[in-house]
């Protein structure tokens, strides 16, 4: 074997090794939450030695950090809004909706450990909050974008508004759904949410073109 075809087995058996572990370091965290995952818990999940996991992550929270940054890009590769000729702006936020709904079933871990850090306070802030509060300002900005692009009319004071009860009751649906389980069908609940949203912005827009209109004489 060529220098190179060894090196690229490395780098290969290296990816492989990570994938591994933050899929161990999910299962572990979806059991047990941040404080019980451990280390040695993920070592002996993935059946890695503890030295392998700390030659990819310098810590627990490192790792934690990894876990959810690999499950935000999974879930922002679905948050595309679909094209003008795929329907309504109405439909198309459905359609944007359910997609964004399917990846959080797939890949939920940025969320729920998000969330868990997210509401807790440490004399000293885990990277993993860090991160997760960093990628939920990229959601945000991204809901933004959205909503500007199916209602321009809004004023950019609305568009805050709007972003910031999209982003809440995503929230509060995801957790229902970790409560309930199964019973709580997510993609149906997401394309209920956009529906409503929509409908309030559209609302919000019409009563501001209104305030602006000169009045007649």
């Amino acid at each position: 074997m060529s220098r190179a075809q060894t090196a690229r087995k490395k780098r290969a058996n290296g990816v492989e090794s990570r994938q591994r572990i933050l899929d161990a370091a999910v299962a572990i965290a979806g059991e047990r939450g941040y404080e019980g995952t451990s280390i040695a818990a993920v070592s002996a999940k993935c059946g890695l030695p503890a030295s392998s996991i700390y030659w990819h992550f310098k810590d627990k929270d490192d790792l934690i950090a990894a876990v959810i940054e690999r499950s935000f890009e999974t879930w922002l590769a679905a948050f595309e809004l679909p094209g003008e000729d795929s329907g309504t702006p109405l439909e198309r936020v459905t359609a944007m909706a359910g997609n964004v709904a399917k990846s959080l079933v797939d890949a939920p871990d940025f969320l729920r450990l998000g969330l868990m850090l997210a509401l807790e306070r440490r004399p000293t802030e885990p990277r993993g909050r860090t991160v997760f509060l960093q990628v939920r300002d990229i959601a945000s900005q991204k809901i933004s974008e959205v909503v500007r692009t199916l209602i321009p009319e809004l004023d950019e004071g609305a568009v805050r508004v709007i972003t910031t009860y999209v982003v809440a009751g995503a929230d509060g649906l995801f957790v229902q759904r970790e409560i309930n389980g199964d019973a709580v069908d997510l993609k149906a609940m997401f394309e209920l949410h956009a529906q409503l949203v929509h409908e309030a912005a559209t609302r919000m827009a019409a009563r501001g073109s209104q305030l602006v209109q000169p009045v007649a004489d």
